[in-house]
């Protein structure tokens, strides 16, 4: 069994840099080739302006403007000598609705070593219908690509940004330091499979704040590896809601530290906050919590024999099941509770 340990709702400080403001250089990417007419593939029209403002030294933007634009696989690669680079989008942009185009690419648009990189606005649409039907299916189908994701970078901003019908996960932060997702909405059908709104892994100091993610599976993943995270102001459903995990698959996994989860709405979510199992757990407060569930069980820990868990505190939650009293069931679980807490807990 790995040796994991989770910390969450610690408080910390963020030395958050974001990504400078472009100044003085804007690229169309209708200027390099691109045709906002949803079927002229444009993807070599991306891959240039990306080029032009890797190279340069001066801030810039690449803009792309109203209409819809179909693109391929995109990797906007790095290191680059530019660390002010701002993808401004008004429009959409469109991968094939032919699922096998990127279907076995991992991902759709895809940043890989970069730093100082702010994707603003837009649309980023997966068209991911057909690929979930030949899931559900039960016919050989590819795994599925993310809509965005960032790895192995420093320094991201990500606002206002819509990402419709992924393949499979919506955005994915991986190996990344100092990011900030903020207004970003995500939606996808509730019976959608493993399109997690945003995941998070091997990555630090992240906030994701003010955003509305409804799909058919984590509003918000958190994986091995991720430490400082801050999740604010979500509005989370349908899904599972917000999970960390899985962890456990592999001996000397790293662990999650310092998640705070504040502020958030579940509403038509198979759970709650911080699914685990498995695992060493420790130190987690579950602060204000009101709701109601669906289940008769309200809370549910079931820690591992091995593992207990421990250090977890419930304060002033107020769960209810219809018109009957809620249930609480707690396995291998020691801590404290304080305030008014219904159900009463289990330890």
């Amino acid at each position: 069994m790995a040796q994991i340990v989770l910390h969450a709702l610690v408080l910390f400080l963020f030395t958050f840099t974001p990504a400078r403001v472009a100044e003085g250089v804007t690229l169309n990417v209708v200027n390099f080739g691109a045709q906002p007419d949803g079927e002229t593939d444009s993807t070599n029209a991306f891959l240039s302006a990306w080029g032009r403002a890797c190279s340069s030294t001066t801030p810039t933007t690449i803009y792309v403007p109203l209409g819809r634009f179909s693109v391929g696989k995109v990797v906007f690669k790095g290191p680059c000598k530019n660390k002010g680079i701002t993808v401004r989008i008004d429009g959409a942009l469109v991968a094939s609705s032919n699922h096998d185009v990127i279907g076995n690419g991992g991902n759709w648009l895809y940043f890989d070593d970069v730093d100082g990189v702010a994707v603003i606005g837009g649309v980023l649409d997966g068209q991911g219908i057909g690929l979930w039907e030949c899931k559900r299916s039960g016919k050989i189908c590819p795994t599925g690509a993310t809509n965005l994701g960032f790895s192995n970078s420093n320094n991201i901003v990500m606002n206002g940004v819509r990402s419709l019908n992924s393949q499979m996960f919506h955005i994915v932060i991986d190996r990344c330091e100092n990011v900030r997702v903020e207004g970003v909405k995500v939606s996808a059908a509730g019976n959608s499979p493993n399109t997690d709104g945003i995941h998070v892994q091997l990555s630090s100091t992240v906030t994701i704040l003010n955003s509305s993610i409804a799909t058919g599976d984590d509003c918000i993943s958190i994986g091995p590896g991720t430490t400082n995270l801050w999740i604010q102001n979500i509005a989370c459903g349908p899904g599972h809601g917000i999970s960390v995990g899985s962890l456990g698959k592999e001996l000397e996994e790293a662990g999650v530290e310092n998640v705070t989860v504040k502020a958030v709405t579940f509403a038509g979510t198979e759970n709650g906050v911080n699914k685990v199992s498995g695992v060493e757990i420790s130190n987690i407060k579950y602060q204000d919590i009101h709701g109601s569930s669906a289940s008769e069980v309200a809370v549910k820990m079931n820690c591992s024999p091995k593992h207990q868990c421990s250090g977890i505190s419930l304060e002033d939650l107020m769960l209810t099941y219809e018109t009957k009293q809620a249930l609480a069931s707690c396995n291998h679980v020691g801590g404290i509770a304080s305030g008014l807490v219904q159900p009463n807990n289990c330890f």
